[in-house]
């Protein structure tokens, strides 16, 4: 299994795939169009190791079914989920993959110069420690491991279910475009989904499960001014980009994404652009709870009008909401969070729960209907050059899907 699902994974991150939030946020999906040469590979590897009723839809989700084993037809299906697409941050184009194995510790000096250490990475001294294969990219780009990593995992344990001859329901693998830019479920084709409950693969660090994560707004902000010659412009000048300036540097400074963490939300302003005449700032809120999210909405609207206020400008803000905390819904159903505890423990991995710093597909999927905790992938550092995987923590993440779906879901 360790030479397949290398190879698989190798092979998955030198394909281009990045999606477009600006695209995205239009309503294009996929927002890329190369995101369509993953799905379309994929979606051949799926026909040739035996899955059924394979489809690429318009909006590039791949779908395939493994029909149940004979006996096996009234089992509860299952449903697989991982993302295509990788984050645009960081560059994803012509990766180049680097195989580390036996990693003894020490420092990782990549080609381009970029540096990995241990004694700042508490996970990568594990992995040296353990003598695990790490993988990198040359630096030059992001890895790709968030995630391919997950991908690879649910191909090669459907591939291992079918080799084996494993009893089990029926299996839906659904691989979905444009997650990054948290469009991921918008046009999910649930008229194909037959489970009741689903996973995604997109986790982290070996033993990682998640079952709550952010509530999720985008605050647009438009400050309008009034535009004069800057050589006459007292006192009739309102400048709106100073006016975003201000709201933005107004904004909590210990409610920040680098300075908060665990369970702490934050604001984060993501972009500040404009003119004299008009600015807009977009910030995202995040809180693990529903009266923490309201108050974040009301602090953005207080300081969005001082900052017109003071100035003497006009401010509007739209608040437009993006996802919701899934633990609720999982609460509500237990045996979906259950039967992943007890694939876990019979891999011999420990689950270690830990809430979700963001949002996934599986979270929107959950608000739709369909219960959905996220599992580790054995992906570290995501969505930058510094990114990495261990071969031993995927293979890991192999076992518990294969449990999941064979053993733990006959119960």
């Amino acid at each position: 299994m360790e030479e397949m699902l290398l190879e698989r994974f190798l092979r998955y991150v030198r394909i281009w795939s990045t999606s477009d939030s600006e695209s995205a946020d239009g309503g294009v999906q996929p927002s890329t169009a190369r995101q369509f040469d993953f799905a379309n590979l994929l979606a051949d590897e799926m026909k040739k190791i035996g899955l059924s009723d394979v489809a690429v839809t318009e909006h590039c989700y791949v779908y395939g079914k493994l029909p149940a084993t004979s006996g096996m037809e009234d089992a509860e299906p299952v449903a697989l989920l991982a993302h295509i697409d990788t984050v645009e941050e960081v560059s994803g184009e012509n990766v180049k993959p680097i195989v580390h194995a036996s990693f003894s510790g020490g420092k990782i000096e990549l080609p381009s110069g970029v540096v990995l250490d241990p004694a700042c990475d508490s996970a990568l001294f594990e992995a040296g420690k353990n003598g695990e294969t790490v993988i990198t990219s040359d630096g030059s780009t992001l890895l790709g491991a968030d995630d391919k990593a997950g991908v690879a995992e649910i191909m090669c344990a459907v591939e291992k279910v079918i080799a084996g001859g494993l009893p089990h329901g029926v299996i839906e693998v659904i691989f979905s475009p444009d997650e990054e830019t948290g469009h991921g479920m918008d046009n999910v084709p649930l008229g194909l989904i037959a489970s009741k409950k689903a996973y995604t693969v997109d986790g982290g660090h070996i033993g990682e499960l998640e079952t709550e994560c952010f509530n999720a707004y985008k605050s647009d902000v438009t400050f309008t001014g009034r535009s004069m010659h800057t050589g006459s412009a007292r006192p009739g000048m309102v400048n709106a980009l100073t006016m975003a300036s201000s709201f933005v540097t107004s904004l909590p400074r210990n409610e920040a994404p680098e300075t908060t963490d665990g369970k702490m939300g934050f604001f984060a302003p993501m972009s500040i652009e404009g003119t004299i005449e008009s600015a807009h700032v977009c910030v995202f809120l995040r809180d693990f709870e529903k009266d923490g999210i309201e108050r974040r909405k009301r602090v953005v609207d207080a300081l969005a009008s001082a900052a017109a206020l003071s100035f003497g400008g006009k401010a509007e803000v739209v608040h437009t909401f993006q996802y919701e905390n899934m633990r609720d819904r999982l609460d509500k159903n237990p045996g979906v969070v259950d039967s992943l505890v007890a694939a876990y423990k019979k891999a011999g991995v420990e689950p270690v729960f830990v809430p979700i710093r963001g949002g996934t597909d599986g979270s929107r999927l959950t608000e739709m209907g369909i219960p959905t905790p996220n599992m580790f992938t054995g992906g570290h550092n995501y969505h930058s050059r510094t990114e990495w995987a261990s071969l031993e923590q995927m293979e890991k993440a192999v076992l518990v899907l294969v449990n999941l779906v064979s053993d733990a879901e006959r119960k």
